[in-house]
């Protein structure tokens, strides 16, 4: 079966153009999650942006500022059909999403409908109780 992860952008960044998997590596959390997810099998991972939608974590990005948390409703359903889009794209069965609520909202039931299953492994967490748990699953 191939699985995939889905992180969460940050809105912490570097200021250069660089590969997506640098580009957050200045968050704490999302560093931990790129650690916890290479430790287990997936097949691949990429990560969720509000700016370009589906990134892999070698394509080379330049800096952004945008956030699904400064949109409305309208603009995060419009968001999610279109990386809805492509990760199906991918063609994978399982997809494990390490993203806030605003970033699933939306996005599950479209992967769902199309008949990938989707589990959210940190879902109800607190960005601490979060940290914990990837800190435990890497010793």
């Amino acid at each position: 079966m191939r699985q995939v992860a889905l992180i969460s952008c940050t809105k912490v960044k570097q200021e250069f153009p660089c590969e997506v998997r640098e580009m957050y590596s200045k968050s704490q959390l999302f560093s931990k999650m790129v650690r916890y997810i290479e430790s287990k099998q997936y097949s691949d991972w990429y990560v969720l942006s509000a700016q370009y939608g589906l990134l892999h974590k070698n394509q080379v990005i330049e800096p952004y500022d945008v956030t699904l948390n400064n949109m409305n409703s309208s603009d995060r359903k419009k968001w999610a059909k279109e990386t809805a889009s492509q990760v199906i794209d991918l063609d994978f069965s399982t997809v494990d999403i390490y993203a806030g609520e605003k970033y699933r909202q939306f996005l599950i039931p479209l992967l769902e409908a199309r008949g990938l299953k989707c589990k959210v492994p940190l879902r109800g967490l607190g960005i601490g109780e979060q940290l914990k748990y990837l800190n435990n699953g890497l010793y």
